[in-house]
């Protein structure tokens, strides 16, 4: 049996598998994409982590996820009606309002990771893992072997861009882009038949991340300001690093901003109030979980905000003086997914707003 980890900022573990990048911080990683049959459709062919490949041989039809970030894809391609359970559900407001009906309909076959004998009975013949075969974050959870899930008529495919991180195979290099995600679309929509869904969501994300990237071109490295994500449900004894391998340090990175702890070999990394201080950032994200309600995730926001004006070794920051706070959930901005480059235009609307209009 294999362990199954959930990665990443420690108040979303209840909620996804965060992302580290097949495709690293420069061009698109050939591991990353599905190879499909000469004329389009099946077989199509795609790698896990090492680089083992499962052929899938025609469409799924039962599909199980194993998590809110895998499913908010295949809802997004248009494959949601085949989708039979999940593990670690969405919570209210977590997923777009057009997506969330339909996403609350899919059966939780977990809180957090689905239990080896539900995920074996569930019927499935695709399983979309959103986790690398690490340690279990706090715990000792265990998933199927690739024999048990064979033996089940189950076929096991993952996300790269958020199932290799913390592994050997895992690209050293910051993540500055998000042709991993864009991949993970790809692979997704040959998998599934969703193809032309996929280059749809692909092409959408690269124009608007596209016309972000035009009107910042004129900004120089050098005067990209210092960006630190806060992740206020973490907690507030012991900060959070998003490093470079997190796909954050893309969506920062587009929105031209320099994250502060793009230099941590990781894709998350437990930090400490006396690093940030050091960082000195000039603007902070005040990255919060969606309530499921605007009122209750403004007064998150606000309690946030509240903390860091209170806060002995955070009052004096350079951010918190100027009131340079990013108001944006942590989903749009650590989970891999279609809505990271809308995250990209809202942060550089936020700190840019000369240059960037949010919904330009």
């Amino acid at each position: 049996m294999r362990p199954r980890v959930v990665c990443g900022i420690a108040a979303a573990v209840a909620l996804f598998a965060t992302a580290c990048g097949s495709g690293g911080g420069g061009g698109r990683s050939t591991d990353a994409t599905a190879q499909a049959a000469p004329t389009g459709g099946y077989p199509v062919k795609v790698a896990d982590c090492t680089g083992r490949e499962t052929t899938i041989a025609k469409a799924p039809q039962k599909i199980v996820t194993s998590n809110a970030a895998s499913l908010e894809m295949l809802l997004q391609l248009g494959a949601g009606d085949r989708v039979v359970g999940t593990g670690f559900p969405p919570g209210k407001g977590t997923l777009p309002a057009a997506l969330a009906e339909q996403g609350a309909r899919v059966p939780a076959l977990g809180d957090k990771t689905i239990p080896k004998e539900k995920l074996l009975g569930s019927g499935a013949d695709l399983y979309v893992d959103t986790f690398g075969a690490m340690p279990m974050m706090g715990g000792g959870a265990t998933g199927p072997s690739e024999e048990e899930l064979a033996a089940a008529g189950i076929q096991h495919v993952f996300l790269l861009s958020t199932a290799c991180a913390g592994t050997p195979k895992a690209a050293k290099a910051p993540r500055t882009d998000l042709a991993g995600v864009e991949d993970d679309l790809r692979r997704l929509g040959a998998v599934t038949g969703t193809a032309a869904r996929a280059e749809e969501l692909v092409t959408g994300m690269e124009q608007r991340i596209g016309e972000v990237r035009t009107a910042l071109s004129g900004v120089p490295e050098a005067q990209r300001p210092g960006y630190f994500v806060f992740d206020f449900d973490a907690g507030t004894k012991q900060p959070t690093a998003v490093c470079g391998r997190q796909v954050a340090n893309a969506v920062i990175t587009l929105a031209g901003a320099r994250n502060v702890f793009a230099d941590c070999d990781a894709d998350f990394k437990p930090g400490s109030w006396e690093d940030v201080v050091a960082k000195n950032p000039d603007w902070i994200q005040l990255a919060v979980r969606n309530r499921g309600s605007e009122e209750a995730t403004r007064k998150a926001f606000d309690d946030a905000e509240a903390f860091l004006r209170s806060f002995p070794a955070t009052q004096g920051l350079k951010a918190v003086q100027e009131g340079h706070f990013v108001r944006l959930g942590s989903e749009v901005t650590t989970i891999a997914g279609v809505r990271n480059a809308d995250a990209v235009r809202q942060i550089a609307a936020t700190i840019h707003p000369d240059l960037v209009k949010n919904g330009q």
